[in-house]
């Protein structure tokens, strides 16, 4: 199967992006606790692109280096999900997260936990409400906080196109009145994808049943 086949139709998609932003709200309300104040996010759009279309659309977007916050899931469709800010955007996240009382020395020293504990916070959430409106179970490892450019961040190599694809979602965040962008992205192999593909028709199915 070729990754032409496996694009999403205009309802999996309208299907997924329902999906994740009700997995992206849950994030915000989680993270709304962890800071105790008002966070804001929102999901503009998903696109799936192939690793090395992923790597360019951020690079074209983002000229500094990137910090990404990274998991790995398995289930009936398995891969690796990447929470990826530009590295300027981190320092004002964490500066968020702790509240804006640290030095700038504190606020680095922070900066790899406060992330690891906000990835694992939005992933989670996006992730675990994939699974479960999905009628399945994901399991996730713990976060790991990555450094370098989008080719490293989606393992783009020189051989050639690799074979992965990415679910890309553009994310902005409002947090402390502090305005954050960042990224979710989802790289899974053709057969995930596929599977994914066959879950959604299956909601969608579920959904038009119910209304009907």
């Amino acid at each position: 199967m070729t990754p032409e086949q496996i694009s999403l139709g205009e309802l999996e998609r309208d299907a997924l992006t329902e999906i994740v932003n009700i997995g992206v709200s849950r994030a915000a309300s989680n993270l709304r606790k962890m800071v105790g104040d008002q966070v804001l996010l929102s999901v503009p759009s998903i696109e799936v692109v192939n690793q090395r279309r992923a790597a360019r659309l951020i690079a074209e977007r983002e000229a500094t280096d990137l910090v990404a916050v990274r998991q790995d899931f398995s289930g009936p469709f398995s891969g690796r999900a990447l929470l990826i800010f530009p590295e300027t955007n981190s320092l004002e996240l964490v500066r968020a997260v702790t509240g804006g009382e640290l030095s700038v020395e504190d606020v680095v020293e922070m900066e790899h936990e406060a992330l690891g504990e906000t990835g694992n916070v939005i992933l989670n959430s996006c992730l675990a409400t994939m699974a479960n409106m999905l009628k399945r179970s994901l399991s996730m490892t713990i976060p790991e906080v990555l450094r370098g450019d989008g080719a490293t961040l989606f393992e783009v190599d020189d051989k050639g196109d690799t074979e992965g694809l990415v679910l890309f979602l553009y994310v902005d965040f409002a947090i402390r009145k502090r305005d954050i962008r960042g990224y979710i992205a989802m790289l899974m192999d053709i057969p995930s994808l596929a599977t994914l593909k066959e879950l959604l028709d299956e909601f969608i199915a579920r959904v038009v049943g119910d209304d009907g």
